[in-house]
């Protein structure tokens, strides 16, 4: 199946206003598996003038089903889209922003190359960690690995292990200049910037050793400025 021409057709039936589209994704990669969907950035300052979206909106999320297919789509005007571009840059999860910079044109409108211009510098450029927000990611994992130290019960010690996983993760990119992410793109980010310390941190956690995964915590912690705890004000 030609799925970037379903993309087209697609984008031609729902969204026929959108002046600037972009399939992202692995269907832009190559990368597709058997469940994978096909995401749509899709941008224009009339998106929102039919029949099926809310006028005045300046931004929409939805899941479709289309020929077979599931689709996934980020639409917004230009305004829609600053604004939430912004709010993942804050959140250090730029996730619109990378699929814009990364994905396949399928419709270049006049604004897709100032905008692909201005938003790649920020990629490039990475998320700046404060003091004040290192310090309450530290206080998180401390507070954590002492639950995880003492935690008896198997559910509970699996459920903060992977916490822990997840905020130890965030904290090595961060600190070094690297956007976050979520789900199966978390790991896969850390591989991207070290793959010596994601191994260092995931190999005890795949096989049950809790002590080296523990001490491997603590190490990234100490990393990162050390344990936070007593003093703390949130």
């Amino acid at each position: 199946m030609d799925h970037i021409a379903l993309a087209e057709r697609f984008v031609a039936m729902h969204f026929p206003a959108a002046t600037t589209a972009v399939l992202a994704g692995s269907t832009a990669r190559g990368t597709r598996t058997a469940t994978s969907d096909l995401d749509l950035l899709l941008i224009g300052e009339d998106l929102f003038a039919d029949a099926h979206t809310v006028r005045g909106s300046s931004s929409h999320a939805g899941t479709y089903g289309f020929e077979g297919e599931a689709v996934e789509v980020f639409a917004y005007t230009p305004s829609g889209f600053e604004e939430w571009a912004r709010r993942g840059v804050a959140q250090h999860r730029p996730v619109i922003v990378h699929m814009l910079v990364e994905g396949l044109p399928l419709r270049t409108g006049p604004e897709l190359r100032s905008l692909r211009d201005r938003w790649a510098s920020v990629l490039q450029s990475g998320p700046t960690l404060g003091d004040a927000e290192s310090t309450t990611r530290r206080y998180v994992i401390t507070d954590l690995l002492d639950d995880f130290l003492d935690a008896d019960d198997a559910l509970e010690r699996h459920q903060l292990a992977a916490a822990l996983f997840d905020r130890t993760a965030e904290l090595i990119l961060l600190t070094n200049g690297r956007w976050v992410a979520s789900g199966k793109w978390l790991p896969r980010r850390l591989r991207d910037f070290d793959p010596q310390r994601a191994a260092q941190l995931s190999a005890p956690l795949l096989i049950g050793d809790h002590s080296s995964f523990a001490a491997q915590v603590e190490h990234e912690l100490d990393l990162a400025g050390g344990r936070v705890y007593e003093g703390y004000v949130r």
